[in-house]
């Protein structure tokens, strides 16, 4: 008993049902043991119901359904569990969740986490993994998240390293990512809405780097669930035979356990080589504002302990390590990483520009080759982004290195604009990436910046670079493959929608008798600022989306600039395609006339391609009634004084500067 202590928690609960006495009474108990010459923690969970007489021991909690032989670790069982460190390579399984938007991913990741016991139901917390309070208000994933699990099976353990992915065509780049350090992924389908454009996609990000599938079928407790329709879709899309599909009912807890046994039986182990030298890949990172960079690896070959040098392939750098550890799903300490394994490493690393993802790490002075990085993701939305005051520039900018540490998709660049001072030029994945950065430089760091959109820029981040027609032999604008997968009643009007955004159809294949899935040639310009939300709307929410980049082709785009009085305001500049260029001005005139605040003197808002004004608006000043005095008279008295006004108001108009709030430009650059 001196190099161990157990210690022993119980508490007492009642649950009372509102509309009767039904109670449950039960005693729940968690064992730690703490072992102190390895300084290695293992811990389980074990529960013992009783209700109405009637008692359950199935190692859960109520409401779940899972079965009884289901292999959570229980109090005789602990003196024999294994931790993380000592697990052969044989028994580790890497492995991420990948599918649509909303078909279930945190809330399977969930039921991981309880079923391992790693954590509790009682704690009453949903989307354990999704820890970013961007992520709890819009109800998606927008971060990959890991955590490492021990399950048992046949008296065997098994440690299961768990990646979330996001579902969001904007976020796919995480993804991409996150698969690098994946021998497997769980195909996670909704079998009420069935296969989505995004599930076609992470399909084939896993499928090409060759990774074992799982396909699995969510939600069939839903009255209107068709598994056998979904398993028909999968079957035409992706050569997935019906009986390798699980069932399960991620919500309940149903059929979640034969997931378990698909992970160990199917994702073959990581191949590494315990016995080489260290080598490992960074592929995620975040900023602490203790620690510095803290770098999320996955260790390809040999060990690294605390206190070891390492050395970066890329950058040249070299750290000490100072923590090091696994993700349970929350940080927790380790003596070392072994190969095959996923985690942590500190080592006070103050500068966020050196943690570059995609880059080797190695002992110091054990040189070995680089590890495949990734390909870097390609921005398709800029914007500029500002300070409010340019005396929180500092602040912003501190802000923002440390933000683009935890997302490695965003590009930064610096630029200036005589309106709006000193910012930064940002690219992003699409228009949802970019709300979800600002959202989180609000609430993270307590920026408030100004956003500039301007998602068609591309080789020249503003448009006042745009060159001039005499000196360009073509311009090119950036296309994308759009892949919409509709049902057939909608059929028509989305194609309608597409022709109207200038696209050109590729393909189209009935995945059903129901559904059909259209591929379109678009321009990048046309889609990536409300074509989502008109396709929802035209198909009752039912058809989605994805695009991936289609290089550049020839377009006739031109320059669209915005005068007051005469006077061109460059920030309102925008470049748009020849055909759309009337309708587009006509918007910005309209949207200016009620955006600037009416003065003392006419403002006329023109829109102009070169040296045509292809539209126009006049906002009215303010007028005093100087003829409120006059009592009857002569009329000309009266012709007299207007004349004098109108005569003060062309002076005054020839000398004024109009002075827009930051207001104004703020509204008019929203889309």
């Amino acid at each position: 008993m001196s190099s161990s202590l157990k210690m022993y928690y119980s508490a007492n609960l009642t649950l009372s049902r509102i509309n009767g006495i039904h109670k449950h009474n039960f005693t729940y108990y968690s064992f730690i043991k703490f072992n102190i010459h390895r300084r290695l923690q293992c811990l389980c969970y074990s529960a013992t119901w009783s209700s109405c007489g009637r008692k359950f021991t199935n190692n859960t909690l109520p409401g779940r359904h899972y079965s009884n032989n289901m292999s959570v670790l229980d109090s005789s069982e602990i003196k024999n569990l294994k931790c993380a460190e000592e697990i052969p390579v044989e028994n580790i399984r890497n492995f991420s969740i990948i599918a649509h938007v909303d078909h279930g991913k945190s809330t399977l990741a969930d039921r991981l986490l309880e079923m391992t016991g790693f954590v509790s139901e009682k704690s009453g917390q949903n989307q354990m993994l999704d820890r970013l309070q961007v992520e709890r208000e819009r109800g998606i994933t927008v971060k990959a998240q890991t955590a490492s699990l021990n399950y048992r099976l046949d008296g065997k353990d098994y440690l299961l390293n768990l990646i979330d992915t996001p579902g969001h065509v904007d976020f796919s780049n995480e993804v991409s990512r996150s698969l690098a350090a994946c021998q497997g992924v769980i195909l996670l389908v909704d079998a009420n809405e069935g296969v989505q454009a995004q599930t076609v996609a992470n399909f084939y990000l896993a499928f090409y780097k060759e990774l074992t599938i799982i396909p699995v079928l969510n939600k069939v407790d839903l009255k209107n669930a068709d598994p056998e329709r979904v398993k028909e879709q999968m079957k035409t899309l992706f050569d997935i035979n019906p009986s390798d599909v699980l069932q399960i009912s991620a919500k309940l807890g149903t059929g979640v356990e034969d997931v378990f046994h698909a992970i160990v039986e199917r994702i073959p182990p990581p191949p590494v080589d315990r016995s080489a030298d260290f080598r490992a890949l960074l592929f995620d990172s975040w900023y602490d504002r203790y620690r510095g960079a803290i770098l999320l690896v996955y260790v390809t070959d040999g060990s690294v302990k605390v206190g070891n040098e390492i050395t970066f392939v890329h950058s040249g750098k070299n750290y000490q390590i100072r923590t090091l550890g696994m993700l349970r799903p929350h940080e927790e300490p380790a003596k070392g990483l072994l190969a095959g394994q996923v985690g942590y490493i500190g080592c006070n690393m103050r500068s966020t520009k050196e943690a570059l993802i995609g880059d080797t790490l190695h002992l110091k002075d054990h040189p070995t080759e680089a590890l495949p990085g990734f390909k870097p993701a390609r921005p398709m939305v800029f914007a500029g982004v500002y300070p409010m005051d340019q005396s929180q520039q500092p602040n912003l900018r501190n802000a923002i290195e440390k933000l683009v540490l935890n997302d490695s998709a965003v590009s930064v660049t610096i630029e200036s604009s005589p309106a709006l001072g000193q910012g930064w030029r940002l690219g992003f994945l699409g228009l949802l990436h970019l709300e979800v950065f600002n959202q989180r430089l609000e609430q993270e760091y307590g920026a408030e910046p100004i956003l500039k959109l301007g998602g068609e820029e591309i080789f020249f981040s503003n448009p006042a670079h745009f060159p001039e027609p005499n000196i360009v032999s073509e311009y090119l604008e950036p296309m994308v493959l759009g892949t919409i997968i509709t049902p057939d009643t909608y059929l028509g009007p989305v194609m309608s929608l597409c022709m109207d955004r200038r696209g050109m159809q590729k393909g189209a294949t009935n995945i059903d008798n129901q559904r059909v899935m259209l591929q379109f040639f678009l321009p990048l310009n046309e889609i990536v600022v409300d074509f989502h939300d008109h396709l929802k709307s035209i198909s009752s929410g039912y058809a989605s989306f994805d695009y991936e980049d289609y290089g550049y082709v020839p377009s006739n785009i031109v320059k669209l600039n915005i005068s007051l009085n005469g006077v061109l305001v460059e920030e309102l500049s925008t470049i748009v395609h020849v055909s759309r260029a009337s309708i587009m001005a006509r918007r910005m005139c309209l949207k200016l006339k009620d955006t600037i605040p009416r003065q003392l003197v006419m403002i006329a808002i023109q829109a102009a391609i070169g040296g045509k004004i292809i539209a126009r608006e006049t906002l009215k000043p303010f007028r005093k009634d100087v003829t409120a005095k006059l009592y009857g008279g002569d009329v000309t008295r009266k012709m007299k004084l207007l004349k004098q006004q109108a005569e003060g108001k062309k002076k005054m108009r020839m000398v004024a500067n109009i002075a827009l709030p930051r207001e104004t430009f703020i509204d008019i650059l929203k889309r």
